[in-house]
């Protein structure tokens, strides 16, 4: 396993309030690698907006990798989601998505988070809502396969969301859909208001081998430590299922952002032993 930490791009302009690590883009890649993170996960609104050659030059500067492409910042900066109560919003959200996609492909990032980006099934009427969603995730789903590239459907919490909850939920959802690009991101903020047991839930989604990337945050969102789950526990059973992915801190930047960062790998290393390789710097 490795960590990475979720890192918002140069073009949202708004602080996002799950990212973490202060200052310039550059300078947040720079702080991610002196703290050992393994990859960033970055959110963006509008990677049309993005210069990637430039990307991948400070990436491969500072010796990180891409964990995810995080969609958050589309719904929060942007409020485009794929589920929405105006037709225009949603078909701008469905491009968007296609495009964080090609943002995907185009960074080596294996993976797109589909969380609140999805909306909510009351905007659309809960009856039409998962039929629209198993849709837009099946057409998505066509094209991140084109690009070499998978979705991660995200269960949120019942205060969050009013569709997919919980790691069954999801599990049924993506046998509906039916296709091979689309997994499961688990969140253990989120697990913790959901789910009977985190143990139980990776190993079901494990199972089905659909657990793909996790986040990380504590019960009270907070780096882990500063709650009550049991992380130990939670990467005792990851390894059982023999996951290998990333854990990405999303959590809230308290007591600030930088704090956040370092307290959290600072947890997580004694857990998850990092390989020690030589990082590169200007």
């Amino acid at each position: 396993m490795k960590l990475s930490l979720v890192v918002q791009t140069e073009e949202v302009e708004a602080e996002v309030p799950v990212a973490l690590l202060s200052g310039p883009f550059e300078k947040r890649l720079e702080k991610a690698a002196g703290l050992g993170y393994d990859g960033v996960e970055l959110m963006t609104a509008d990677p049309r907006e993005l210069d990637v050659t430039k990307i991948r030059k400070q990436l491969d500067v500072f010796g990180l990798e891409v964990s995810a492409i995080g969609s958050g910042a589309v719904c929060m900066a942007d409020r485009l989601t794929l589920l929405s109560g105006e037709p225009e919003t949603g078909r701008q959200a469905s491009e968007r998505l296609f495009e964080l996609i090609e943002f995907a492909s185009s960074l080596e990032a294996p993976f797109v988070t589909i969380g609140g980006f999805r909306g909510r099934a009351s905007w659309v009427g809960d009856k039409t809502a998962r039929q629209q969603l198993s849709e837009i995730l099946r057409n998505a789903g066509e094209r991140a396969s084109e690009m070499g590239v998978r979705l991660v459907l995200e269960p949120l919490n019942r205060y969050e969301s009013d569709i997919i909850n919980n790691t069954a939920e999801g599990i049924d959802l993506l046998g509906e859909i039916g296709h091979n690009s689309l997994g499961l991101l688990l969140d253990t903020f989120h697990m913790n208001i959901e789910e009977p047991s985190l143990a139980g839930s990776f190993k079901l989604a494990g199972s089905c081998e659909k657990l793909w990337h996790v986040h990380i945050g504590d019960s009270n969102r907070l780096p882990p430590g500063k709650g009550h789950i049991d992380f130990g526990r939670a990467v005792a059973a990851l390894r059982e299922i023999g996951y290998e992915g990333y854990l990405s801190a999303e959590l809230l930047p308290i007591p600030d952002r930088d704090r956040a960062a370092e307290e959290t790998i600072r947890y997580m290393r004694a857990m998850v032993p990092g390989n020690d390789r030589e990082r590169k710097h200007r």
